[in-house]
């Protein structure tokens, strides 16, 4: 909770135009109960909790198959759940689990290959110098997908391809990855499986070296691309003929080429950001956060916290408190909108003038490359209630109009968004 949040309430009023509400003494335990859920020696989150890894009655969740029902199951996993069944979110509920943490952006705490911090994304583009249009790092040959047969099938296609894995090797694989594709125009980011959201370093490596990559994986993957036409995506061995020609296409002409690296210059786009941002909050974190939201939503379904001034109404019509966080934050900001003036462009409005007005440092600032951090101004890309998986804040879900905002606030007493800055 931010300074000025916490004064509000311990003074115990917060005054508006022409009507005061009054917290009950229990909404600031409420509020301050989930950050001290437990003590943390993690300075740089801002809500702390304590993990386990066996049925520990003081922890707040632990990893590893569910043994106590009072305490937080966890799965967390990076791999492919074609490969280990029990990572799929369906599964893993009806095992016990009640946090998933898997590479799915629709799983609780996602825990993506993606990061600012671990890949140089923004590095500059070298020339290309290798003879071979496209380089390969495949060393799993059993893999369950298509992949081997794509790059067989791109070969007969006279796309001549550089290939240093124990599959299809023809090039000594002793060799820095990056450095080596950094001399290719196009890199086969071939994965394993062909799994929503699976995306690995095979991909980010690529961004990292200025090819363009080709990829053989996640169905999903344009939404992962940093822009528009920046990567060639085999969705079935019946795209090799197109996707090979695009690949001759874009390999002899310098202007598409660089057009569909343009991003490396100008900028990914704020989708791609918006990705990528996320990550600015370690996991461990942002699991921290999601237990502490949870706990708060549990205690606020109590008898006690059911009367909540959560509006106030006079003669002019009815003034509505809702609070806003931003992603990868626990602490709410409070913000009102009026019922004459409830509107997508002015919830957008209010939000943006409350966050100028603390002078709010986005959480990614730190994180992301110099060249694409931007000046001291905030840029809204979505502003979505707290509860919603990071498919649906990123991809799925909007407020069509401004009558589905205002059932959604007259619905839920003292709404709860998040805000991502790009």
């Amino acid at each position: 909770m931010s300074a000025q949040g916490e004064e509000e309430i311990r003074a115990g009023w917060i005054q508006m135009e022409h009507c005061d509400l009054k917290p009950e003494p229990e909404y600031d335990e409420l509020l301050l109960s989930a950050a001290a859920a437990a003590a943390t020696d993690w300075s740089s989150c801002s809500v702390g909790c304590r993990f386990a890894f066996s049925a520990d009655k003081i922890a707040d969740a632990t990893f590893g198959l569910p043994q106590n029902p009072k305490t937080s199951s966890v799965l967390r996993s990076m791999e492919s759940s074609h490969y280990y069944a029990e990572n799929n979110i369906d599964l893993a509920r009806r095992r016990g689990y009640k946090i998933i943490m898997t590479t799915s952006l629709s799983s609780d705490v996602p825990v993506g290959y993606f990061s600012w911090a671990e890949y140089d994304i923004m590095a500059p583009v070298g020339p290309k110098t290798a003879d071979a249009f496209a380089a390969a790092f495949i060393s799993n040959c059993g893999a369950r997908n298509f992949r081997l047969q794509a790059l067989e099938r791109l070969e007969k296609s006279e796309i001549k391809i550089d290939s240093y894995g124990s599959c299809h090797r023809n090039r000594d694989g002793n060799v820095d990855k990056v450095e080596t594709l950094k001399r290719y125009k196009f890199s086969l980011a071939f994965e394993n499986s062909n799994e929503e959201d699976y995306v690995t370093e095979k991909f980010f490596q690529s961004l990292v070296a200025g090819t363009i990559p080709v990829v053989v994986g996640a169905p999903n993957i344009q939404d992962f691309a940093p822009s528009p036409g920046s990567v060639l995506h085999i969705k079935e061995l019946a795209d090799i003929d197109s996707v090979a020609k695009t690949m001759k296409y874009l390999g002899s002409n310098p202007d598409a080429f660089n057009k569909s690296l343009s991003w490396k210059y100008d900028g990914p786009s704020d989708s791609f950001k918006a990705l990528v941002d996320m990550a600015a909050v370690h996991s461990s974190c942002r699991l921290c956060i999601h237990i502490a939201t949870t706990i708060r939503e549990n205690e606020e379904k109590s008898a006690k916290f059911q009367n909540r001034p959560c509006k106030c109404s006079n003669n002019k019509g009815t003034t509505y408190h809702l609070y806003v966080r931003e992603r990868g934050r626990f602490e709410m900001e409070s913000i009102y909108l009026r019922s004459w003036k409830l509107t997508l462009k002015e919830l957008e409005s209010v939000v943006l003038s409350k966050f100028m007005s603390l002078n709010h440092v986005p959480i990614w600032k730190k994180e992301r490359p110099e060249s694409i951090r931007g000046g001291d101004e905030l840029k809204i890309y979505r502003i979505y209630p707290v509860g919603l998986t990071q498919r649906q804040a990123l991809y799925k879900f909007k407020f069509e109009t401004d009558e589905d905002l205002r059932k959604h606030i007259e619905s839920n007493p003292c709404p709860k968004f998040e805000v991502i800055f790009v």
